[in-house]
């Protein structure tokens, strides 16, 4: 009977087994508990990251973006929740941050340097139309008013304006540049009928406001035919009557104060005059290659863009250069075997590179004053470093010579113990000195490992915007071109044109973006190619 109860106990059951942990906290057919719950964690973060990406694609209404974020989210998880996908797990975030953070701003760089967009052009016609009526709104008596609330969508620094508007009634609206609508969920103060709560809205303090006061004068909102809501102030805004209207039947707009017709212009993009002056506000057309003919055949950009494209080249080989011989002559140094302390000297070469960039360009940047400056102190001169072009250039080469030596110092140490010392000696014993030595054996097999890096390194100021922009902020400049600096290099002059001139000129500084894209990706290649470093070495 004992014999029967144990065979019926040890016979299989119908249905799937539970599978038993297996030491370490494993389960059969599965990953560890820690894995598992991490995986969960992970995506349920990821998952987060969607809905906080959807969110502002939500309130603008852009269905398209709310697709693909909602894709990328799906194939996340199909990737991770899968056995059949084993290699993809590992190169999914790879390809995912490469798209995101290369590929789309390059493609985006590009497409946008064949159009005109800057202040000026920012939308499309529709708009551009509806902000000139707006603009020109002025204050009727009896006219509607409203609370104002000035809010944006995005950050308060550079996101789109928004009135959050209360009429006399406790209704509220939100009108951005393309009209108002009504606006559900808000929270307002009923003592003062501002909108203190809004979904999807950053409500802007004072200080952010008066910031943004000179957006807040160019902005209003349009309403109907010739009509708009400004701001008066900070707190109301009102609706008036437009005084430039425009005609669908001519293709143009009409100023009543003044008669004058400024007519559609489809290839620049504004309504331009008989006179061929132009309204401020346009849209955004495709210019083709104008803006790469501007800077490359137009004499008054060539010249600026030409000239910064020489200092560039010579910046970025002066600086790569001398990091290289300096790093590379303390490293030979401190390569002695027998030298004392060689633990101690090596901390303090590298220092340099242990500080904040940022703080050290600042700090040169005072070394370097005319009046309080440490060279003028030491040396008893009054040299203006700064506003001289040549002594202004010689101080960036220098600035960033001393923050780049120790790297190249670091990577020079290391290529150099990797050089069996016996390869010098028989030289040596072979009757070559110690400089023969260095260049036909110590030297060739450095350079295996150091060119690569040299041409990073080159790249890598080719575009030190924080050299520059921290000492000089591309000065000094010239009387006849206040827009291109005797220490520019191609990126802060870019950034220049984008956002530091009254126009801001993002299509052409888009199109200078390129430019500089393509002419590091050449060098690069073509210097990797000379010196075979993509090939392998016996």
């Amino acid at each position: 009977m004992a014999s029967k109860n144990h065979d019926s106990a040890s016979a299989p059951t119908t249905g799937a087994p539970a599978r038993p942990p297996l030491p370490g906290g494993r389960f059969a057919g599965g990953g560890s508990l820690g894995g598992q719950i991490l995986k969960i964690a992970l995506l349920s973060l990821f998952t987060a990251v969607g809905v906080y990406a959807a969110l502002p694609l939500y309130v603008a209404g852009n269905w398209l973006g709310i697709a693909v974020v909602a894709a990328v989210v799906a194939l996340v998880y199909w990737i991770y929740l899968s056995k059949r996908t084993v290699p993809a797990k590992y190169l999914l975030p790879g390809v995912l941050f490469l798209i995101a953070f290369q590929i789309l701003p390059v493609l985006y760089t590009m497409s946008t340097s064949v159009t005109n967009l800057s202040d000026g052009h920012r939308g499309g016609k529709e708009q551009a139309i509806a902000a000139i009526e707006a603009y020109s709104v002025s204050r009727p008596e009896g006219g509607a008013e409203y609370t104002l609330t000035v809010a944006t969508t995005g950050s308060p620094e550079t996101g789109d304006l928004v009135f959050l508007l209360t009429d006399g009634e406790g209704n509220t609206y939100a009108g951005d540049s393309e009209g108002m609508t009504e606006l559900s969920g808000a929270t307002v103060d009923p003592g003062s009928g501002k909108v203190t709560e809004a979904f999807g809205y950053t409500l802007l303090t004072p200080a952010e406001v008066n910031a943004r006061s000179g957006d807040l004068e160019d902005f209003a909102v349009p309403t109907g035919d010739g009509t708009g809501i400004r701001a008066s102030g900070l707190s109301a805004a009102f609706e008036g009557t437009a005084t430039r209207v425009y005609d669908e039947e001519c293709d143009c707009i009409t100023d009543s104060a003044t008669g004058e017709v400024y007519h559609a212009d489809e290839e620049r993009g504004a309504f331009y005059n008989d006179e061929g002056q132009r309204l401020a506000q346009g849209w955004q057309v495709g210019v083709g290659f104008d803006n790469f003919a501007r800077f490359l055949f137009n004499p008054t950009f060539a010249g600026s863009f030409f000239s910064i494209l020489v200092w560039n080249v010579v910046f970025a080989t002066a600086v790569t250069f001398l990091v290289f011989a300096v790093g590379l002559a303390v490293a030979l140094t401190l390569h002695v075997p027998k030298l004392r302390g060689k633990t101690a000297y090596r901390l303090l070469v590298v220092l340099p590179y242990a500080m904040s960039s940022l703080a050290m360009y600042l700090l040169w940047r005072d070394m370097f004053n005319t009046d309080f400056g440490l060279f003028n102190q030491l040396l008893g001169t009054e040299v203006d470093w700064l506003g001289d072009p040549w002594t202004a250039r010689a101080a960036v080469i220098l600035a960033n010579v001393w923050l780049g030596y120790p790297y190249m110092f670091l990577v020079a140490t290391g290529a150099l113990q990797a050089i069996p010392r016996e390869l010098g000696q028989a030289a040596q014993l072979d009757g070559a000195g110690p400089w023969q030595a260095f260049r036909h054996v110590t030297l060739p097999m450095l350079m295996v490992a150091m060119t690569p890096i040299l041409i990073s390194t080159f790249a890598f100021n080719f575009n030190n915007f924080n050299a520059v922009w921290l000492i000089t902020k591309g000065g000094p400049f010239s009387p006849d071109d206040p827009t291109a600096g005797a220490t520019d290099l191609l990126i802060t002059y870019t950034y220049r044109m984008a956002f530091s001139e009254a126009t801001a000129q993002y299509g052409y500084a888009a199109a200078l973006s390129v430019m500089i894209f393509l002419v590091v990706s050449v060098m690069s290649v073509v210097s990797l190619w000379r010196s075979k470093t993509l090939k392998e070495v016996d």
